[in-house]
């Protein structure tokens, strides 16, 4: 049985996990939001100003008041740079599904493995999550790397149409669960 219970900090070696705030705005912008490149796997568009994200953390921030809400900001532990976020963006028969984003000057550095797996636990140990969802697009070969090195298991493909971007893509579909994260911690 899941305890919701919001979205707390979370520490791991290199990244602090916390909240989102509307004063992050600027940072976000430029750190990921206006980059089309790293939105080019997203389910939105490079924002064309602060303001769209600025809007955008209004809605998330807001969202925060629901105890079924996880939403993090990835930032360096020591410096505080904002570097990128991930979050519960749904769930499916009570599973979460996750998601994320990392500004490209992180990328192949390890961050978003250790991020995703700091909220593997986080959802497995504090919430009471049984399985967790995610999926990557079938050309995003590097999040595909990250989702298995975490030790999700490939479940299906679909072919998937997203309406911001008026086009079909292939979705790969991964899931892992509470007794596959507990065997491999072994």
């Amino acid at each position: 049985m899941m305890k919701h219970v919001g979205t707390r900090e979370i520490l791991s070696d290199r990244l602090l996990l916390r909240r989102q705030t509307i004063s992050d705005a600027q940072e976000m912008f430029d750190c990921y939001a206006k980059d089309g490149e790293v939105t080019k796997y997203l389910t939105w568009n490079p924002h064309k100003s602060v303001n769209e994200t600025l809007t955008l953390l209004k809605i998330w921030v807001e969202e925060y008041k629901s105890l079924d809400s996880y939403r993090w900001f990835i930032t360096n532990r020591n410096t505080g740079a904002l570097m990128g976020a991930i979050d519960v963006v749904a769930y499916h028969n009570n599973n979460p599904i996750i998601g994320y984003v990392l500004g490209r000057s992180y990328w192949n550095k390890g961050y978003m493995s250790e991020a995703l797996s700091a909220v593997i636990n986080y959802l497995f140990n504090t919430v009471g999550t049984k399985k967790i969802l995610i999926a990557a697009e079938e050309e995003n070969i590097a999040s595909q790397k990250v989702i298995l090195k975490n030790g999700f298991r490939f479940v299906n493909l679909e072919r998937k149409y997203f309406k911001n971007k008026d086009e079909f893509k292939i979705i790969f579909n991964y899931e892992l669960s509470k007794k596959q994260y507990l065997e491999r911690k072994l």
